[in-house]
Order: C-alpha cells, then sequence, then structure tokens
C-alpha cells in the first residue's frame, strides 16, 4: 500500500508539473532555434522582459527593505499594543486569503484616473494606473507577506534576550542590528527575496487589471505570453514561458541551497 500511495504521488507529481513544462520546452521548439530566438528576441518581447526585470527589482528591493522592518516591529517593539499586533497580522496576511485579480480591481477603485486621488495625481503628471507605479503596486501586493511570514517566526525563536544585552552594554541600535540581529535572521531573508523574485516574475492577475496591457508601455512577460495565446502565436507564447520557467527553475534551485544553510 505504501509503494501504491508514493508512485500515485509520483505520476501527480509528474502530471501537474513535469509534463507542462516539457510541453513548454517541446513548443518553444517547435520551429527549432530560429523559432525560439524569434520569439524571445522581437521587440515586444525584449520590452516585455525588461519590464518584468525592472519590477521584480523595484519590488524586491523594497520589500526586504519594509519586511524585514515590519518583522521587527511586530515581533519585538511592544509599543504597538497586542491588539494593534493582531489587527497588522491580519493585513499583512490579506494577499493570501484575496484573489490577485481582485487586489488589483482594488487598487484601480483607489488610484484609477476616474477617482479623486488619480485625477489629482494625474494632473500632476502622475499616472498610476495603466503605468509602471500601478504595476509595482499590485506585484507589492501580492507579495509583501512572504519575507515577514519568513523573518518573524525566527525572531521568535531566537528571542531578544541577545539583543537586550547589546544594549545594556551601550550598543546603538543599528550596531544590535547588524551585530547581532541580522546574523540570525539574514537567510530567512534571502529565502524570502527568492520567494519573492519567483512570484514576482509569474505575477498575472493584479498587473493585467492595472496595465491595461498596452504594448510597449505596460506589457510583462506574463501578459505577452497570454497576448501571443490569444493570437495564436503558440511558439511565440511558449519561448517567452520557457525563460520564465528556467528563471524559476533557476530561483527554486537556489533556494534549496538557501534553505539548507538556513538550517545549518
Amino acid at each position: 500500500m505504501r509503494k501504491l500511495w508514493i508512485g500515485l504521488t509520483v505520476v501527480v507529481f509528474g502530471l501537474l508539473l513535469v509534463a507542462p513544462l516539457v510541453r513548454i520546452a517541446m513548443g518553444a521548439w517547435d520551429e527549432g532555434w530560429s523559432g525560439f530566438a524569434r520569439g524571445v528576441t522581437r521587440p515586444e518581447a525584449l520590452h516585455a522582459l525588461y519590464m518584468t526585470l525592472l519590477i521584480v527589482v523595484i519590488v524586491t528591493i523594497i520589500n526586504a527593505l519594509f519586511g524585514v522592518m515590519l518583522s521587527l516591529y511586530l515581533v519585538r517593539a511592544t509599543w504597538l499594543g497586542r491588539k494593534l499586533k493582531q489587527v497588522l497580522n491580519s493585513v499583512v496576511d490579506l494577499p493570501f486569503a484575496v484573489s490577485p485579480v481582485i487586489g488589483g480591481l482594488m487598487i484601480v477603485l483607489m488610484l484609477g484616473p476616474e477617482t479623486a486621488i488619480g485625477a489629482m495625481l494625474g494632473k500632476a503628471g502622475i499616472d498610476i494606473v495603466y503605468a509602471l507605479p500601478g504595476m509595482i503596486i499590485a506585484t507589492l501586493f501580492v507579495t509583501f507577506p512572504l519575507i515577514i511570514r519568513e523573518v518573524m517566526p525566527v525572531l521568535q525563536e531566537i528571542g531578544h534576550q541577545q539583543e537586550e544585552a547589546a544594549s545594556t552594554l551601550g550598543a546603538y541600535g543599528w550596531t544590535t542590528f547588524w551585530r547581532v540581529t541580522w546574523p540570525s535572521i539574514q537567510w530567512s531573508v534571502v529565502y524570502g527575496i527568492v520567494l519573492t523574485v519567483a512570484r514576482s516574475l509569474g505575477e498575472f492577475g493584479a498587473v493585467l487589471v492595472v496595465s491595461g496591457n498596452i504594448l510597449f508601455k505596460t506589457q510583462t512577460a506574463t501578459t505577452l505570453v497570454y497576448q501571443d495565446v490569444e493570437n495564436f502565436s503558440l511558439t511565440s507564447a511558449n519561448a517567452v514561458a520557457l525563460v520564465l520557467a528556467a528563471g524559476s527553475i533557476a530561483l527554486l534551485l537556489f533556494m534549496e541551497w538557501a534553505k539548507a544553510r538556513k538550517e545549518s
């Protein structure tokens, strides 16, 4: 019976994960190297990949800074109070409970060009929705909990005795953080960053809603794949999807390495 369940698990794993990846790779090479290269190097694909990379870099930096900061507040700050911490914890988990499409729609309803805030920003020459800032906000909404949920358990596990001892000996706040706290959480931060990058690379729903999928302006790699499939350009769609899949696989391998380092 045990072997049967193991075999069934392997079959399900192969059907759900390996088979689609193999099919994407085969589709990307339907027309040989020339078809794959044409699908990846066409101007719209290069621009979409550039937009995706730009969003990933910006979102990862913001998440790393504010994710670690909020984690410290939620675990260490006594002045927040128990109830406020519970509220903030619930807000952090909100992206896990809400569909990315709904998250994108909320951004449009709050900051769209027809709203009061959006109109005011538009008059100042700042476009949020159907522009890069809206795409960054949408990706931030989806990925914000990832670093926090990696760092908080480690902070809770290590306690605060060492930090209090460093403070008693006269260390300033930044010195305590870099010399005492950071060495304990650094691999958790790396693990969260890898998850953030992988999630940002594959984000589709929220970005599609707030971007409008405008060619050479707000189109990312995932929305380009969607457009190619709609236009029956399957080889081009598979080529771009294979690039994203290869990046995700590389990130997963790095994540496993980071996880092993964190546990050692």
